[in-house]
């Protein structure tokens, strides 16, 4: 493999994990509410997803997404349902379901996201995105020498994308952690979880009705 591949690779990498996006939007959310340690679990769980779709890209399962539509879809229906489920769940959250109205200003009491169900959405957010699947597998051939080389470079590709996702994630924490503050206070956090769930049934529904 050429370093004019390499190269190429790592700006077709960087320019995919840079464009706002779910990824983005999750690690931002979490970060705001959850607090740091939120923030960080929520791209290591996305960035495990990428890693077991790297895996199986190098292991050639992944094609099954693209030759088989039964497959893709099952995958693309699972996502769009977690999808919805999210958003359903961040409208309910930012009800006041008859508390006591609290002044806009004062802050809001801390959210409970654990480390484990950040990780957990993350990761099953990115896995049930066929997407990530059809990109790994349709991105990856483009850059891999042919023979047998192709199964180092495979690993090395997938390393150096998972790499580059954990510095941009590490990076979107800590602009979130510069912000926290604003984002505590009750009216703002409930316009957050509003949008949030806008933007999650947006995508689960585009999901749901488009093909590949």
């Amino acid at each position: 493999m050429s370093t004019t591949s390499y190269s190429a690779f790592l700006v077709v990498a960087l320019i995919g994990i840079m464009t706002p996006g779910l990824d983005t939007m999750l690690i931002l959310r979490h970060s705001l509410l959850g607090g740091r340690r939120a923030g960080v679990t929520t791209f290591l769980g996305i960035n495990l997803g990428c890693v077991i779709w790297g895996t199986a890209s190098v292991a050639g399962l992944t094609a099954l997404l693209t030759a088989s539509q039964i497959a893709y879809d099952i995958v693309r229906v699972g996502g769009a349902a977690y999808l919805l489920w999210l958003g359903g769940s961040a409208i309910w959250k930012s009800l006041p379901r008859n508390k006591v109205q609290q002044p806009e200003d004062v802050p809001a009491e801390p959210v409970r996201l654990t480390g484990w169900t950040a990780l957990r959405a993350g990761m099953t957010t990115n896995l049930l995105n066929p997407k990530v699947g059809v990109f790994y597998i349709s991105l990856l051939p483009q850059f891999l020498p042919a023979g047998p080389a192709a199964f180092a470079w495979g690993p090395l590709l997938v390393a150096t994308h998972v790499s580059i996702g954990l510095l941009w994630g590490t990076a979107l924490v800590w602009v979130a952690s510069r912000a926290r503050t604003l984002f505590q206070k009750q009216r703002v956090r409930a316009w957050l979880d509003r949008v949030t769930a806008t933007v999650l049934i947006g995508l689960g529904l585009k999901l749901a009705v488009e093909g590949r």
